[in-house]
């Protein structure tokens, strides 16, 4: 059962909607909804995926006008509130990590702290995604403070989730050739940051559910299937009080169906913000309170990671085998300048995750993510290992690649950004998931010393009073920025600082010789910074979307039909994500009004209608020159909302729960 802290306090518990509850239930033949009872368990051996959020009028009658610009709408009747000593928005490693280790504190320290994960999959770890060669040193630096100790947790995983942590065996880097041929570069020359020695290859949804397991163990109240969609901030407006859920059972017209749940307010004397790339409370937040401007960072940039799980025969599975390439079919030659690559890792038992990234700073309209993808599987050196074999899941997700130069002001009053809500990934190293539990790490202990420490911390807890004390002023937790800029993070960021722009301005020849320099001799101390060039119009910082070039300076791109056996057309593959969205709610995809021209006289007419290419789940297309949104698709990798012309789609939530399903991922 959902641990609740002072019960009493709060309001009477309702229930989910029967269609939310519906929807949950048809993903579950590969989840964790029952987990064996662990040492972190606390007495807690059956944990409830849908759990549910107190509230008085969620279940409001038709009584009501359905018009919503009417007084007694549903959708304005005041929202029930919840109060926590520390709210966090997002259920993957960041908001998990740092939730372990607030409990974690409050049981050495003595002083409870209560902690609440808002999610918005239908369970924790359905919309994580990654490749991924897992770096454990944060993981196993978090789990040492456990009554365990957290040496076993490839173990401990294994018993929870089923799923492998398998050791790193093999590890090559090729340059493949658009011939069929491929050279691999020794290992000597690689960047250290390159090489997996001690590293493990890993599910991250599989982690993410293991993680939750254990939070909830400790007291952690977790509510997947629940979508952040607003910031609550005082009312100046200089601080953020919490987050509130969207509400749910509204039409496609904007009416409140027989099902209408109003949203509820979770408040926190901190609300933490870990929603991975591209978060949209995040991303209100850097804007409202200009936290790029503030920490002199640059703006962000982003790759699109396509990726499939397969099930290959025995006698092709190579343990622990890691392969990245360059070249084919992102690079055909040392000057080009699309920046990417590939990976393929072989988890136990006779798995193969096999993916592309695409940095969404390339300027071909007509570039289809998607199907470079298809054709590089085709390439003998990835051909081979496949062969036999059965694609299981399929998925995308956006990634952070600024890296150092594109790091927010982390802090501001009330809350903090963690993970790649801020943009703590490692593009040259190919990892983020460390330096993500490793920032949660450090923005729990922040903050538990900020709200357990002085005169009369726990009487002032919301776990020892129920709620929030009204007088009091939401601080700015700037130990946190603090900690992480001496934290190796910040080391491992600052060593690659410059790479990612090496390759922009230079080519794939150039930003590999840069990157050699930089990982073998200057560490990050060159005496130079490399500056993101300014955008298609003069003055401006450049942007991926800015990045875009019209048609009329390229040719379109002539791919191969899928066979079906190694390569698959979308919507075949779009299943395997196990997406869905109730058809009858408003559209998550919104065309900002200021920006409604775009679509009707410059994205087609001018770009070629890139948005149709760019979507890997096929949300996009232009029928008789119009665009149709075929929101239901969308597998949330909010890539729509960086590389659209002048960035004309406002990515909101959807209902919660709605998306993708991933459960190898």
């Amino acid at each position: 059962m959902l641990r609740c802290v002072h019960l009493a306090r709060r309001v009477n518990i309702g229930s989910l909607s029967a269609a939310a509850s519906t929807q949950a239930a048809q993903y579950r033949s590969y989840s964790s909804l029952s987990y064996r009872k662990t040492p972190f368990s606390n007495g807690h051996s059956e944990l409830h995926r849908q759990p549910t959020l107190p509230c008085n009028n969620l279940q409001l009658k038709r009584a009501f006008s359905d018009d919503a610009s009417s007084e007694d709408s549903p959708m304005n009747q005041p929202r029930e509130a919840m109060h926590y000593d520390v709210v966090i928005v997002g259920g993957g490693p960041a908001g998990l990590s740092a939730a372990i280790r607030l409990k974690q504190l409050s049981s050495e320290k003595g002083i409870d702290l209560s902690v609440c994960i808002l999610e918005k999959g239908s369970e924790v770890g359905s919309h994580i995604l990654s490749g991924n060669v897992f770096d454990p040193k944060a993981l196993e630096e978090l789990l040492s403070h456990n009554e365990d100790g957290g040496d076993k947790w490839t173990e401990a995983l294994f018993e929870s989730q089923d799923s492998h942590a398998t050791p790193v065996s093999e590890d090559a880097f090729l340059v493949l050739t658009e011939s069929g041929g491929s050279y691999q570069i020794p290992n000597m020359l690689l960047p250290s940051q390159l090489h997996n020695d001690g590293n493990y290859i890993i599910s991250l949804s599989k982690l993410a559910r293991y993680l939750g397991e254990m939070a909830e163990g400790l007291g952690v109240e977790i509510y997947p299937g629940f979508a952040a969609d607003e910031v609550l901030y005082s009312d100046d407006q200089t601080s953020v009080r919490g987050v509130a859920t969207k509400d749910m059972g509204i039409g496609k017209e904007g009416e409140a169906k027989d099902t209408f749940e109003r949203g509820v307010e979770l408040l926190g004397r901190q609300t933490l913000f870990a929603e991975g790339a591209r978060g949209s409370c995040s991303e209100s937040i850097i804007s409202k309170y200009n936290l790029r401007q503030e920490g002199g960072a640059s703006n962000q940039h982003y790759g699109l990671g396509i990726k499939e799980v397969w099930e290959i025969p025995e006698e092709n599975f190579k343990p622990g085998f890691v392969q990245h390439t360059l070249g084919y079919p992102l690079q055909s030659s040392v000057t080009d300048k699309v920046y990417g690559g590939s990976f393929l890792y072989h988890q136990e038992p006779n798995l193969v995750l096999c993916g592309l990234v695409v940095g969404l700073d390339y300027e071909n309209p007509y570039l289809n993510p998607y199907k470079e993808f298809q054709r590089w599987k085709t390439h003998p050196a990835i051909k081979s290992h496949l062969e036999g074999g059965t694609c299981i899941q399929y998925g995308a997700r956006v990634l952070n690649e600024g890296g150092y130069h594109s790091l927010p002001k982390l802090t501001f009053p009330g809350g903090m950004l963690l993970g790649c809500s801020a943009g703590f990934l490692n593009a040259v190293k190919i990892k983020g998931s460390h330096c993500a539990i490793q920032s949660g790490t450090i923005a729990a202990e922040s903050v538990y010393n900020s709200l357990a420490s002085g005169e009369d911390a726990e009487e002032k807890t919301v776990a020892s009073t129920g709620e929030i004390d009204s007088e009091e002023t939401p601080v700015e937790v700037t130990q946190y920025a603090e900690s992480m800029e001496k934290s190796w993070v910040y080391d491992e960021l600052k060593e690659v600082r410059n790479c990612h722009e090496a390759f922009s301005r230079w080519g794939v020849g150039g930003g590999l010789i840069y990157t050699g320099i930089a990982a073998h001799i200057t560490k990050g101390k060159e005496p130079w910074t490399l500056p993101t060039p300014v955008g298609s119009n003069a003055g401006e910082s450049k942007t991926d979307s800015k990045a875009t070039k019209p048609a009329k300076d390229f040719q379109p791109i002539d791919y191969p039909a899928p066979d079906g056996i190694m390569t698959f057309d979308l919507l075949t593959n779009l299943q395997r994500s196990g997406t869905y969205h109730d058809d009858d709610q408003p559209s998550h995809l919104r065309i900002k009004p200021e920006l409604a021209h775009i679509p009707e006289s410059t994205s087609l007419q001018v770009y070629a209608a890139p948005e149709s290419r760019f979507c890997p789940a096929g949300v996009y297309e232009y029928v008789d020159e119009k665009l149709v949104i075929n929101a239901q698709n969308c597998i949330h990798c909010k890539c729509c909302s960086i590389k659209m012309p002048d960035e004309y789609i406002d990515w909101s939530v959807p209902e919660g729960g709605g998306g993708p399903q991933y459960q190898v991922m």
